[in-house]
């Protein structure tokens, strides 16, 4: 199957987004505090997953804008050549 970097560039967006709301809500809901309820089954690894989901959707983002501003150079550069 044949897609152009725009439709793969909102892909990468729509992943992203899925992810960093998965994350978010994972980081939200984790106790904070000694005596809060549920804390005593916290354990700080349990951010570290998480947190690299985040870094993954940040890092999926930039390639999905880096993507979309290749397209468009590549596009402006073939407008030029017909030109």
């Amino acid at each position: 199957m044949i897609t152009n970097p725009s439709t793969s560039a909102a892909n990468l967006f729509s992943d992203a987004q899925h992810k960093a709301a998965a994350a978010s809500h994972t980081i939200a809901t984790l106790p904070v505090a000694k005596d809060e309820v549920g804390s005593s089954e916290f354990r700080s690894d349990d951010l570290i997953k998480p947190i690299l989901s985040l870094k993954e959707a940040e890092i999926e983002t930039s390639a999905a804008v880096k993507l979309l501003n290749t397209e468009q150079k590549m596009l402006g550069s073939l407008f030029n050549e017909t030109a």
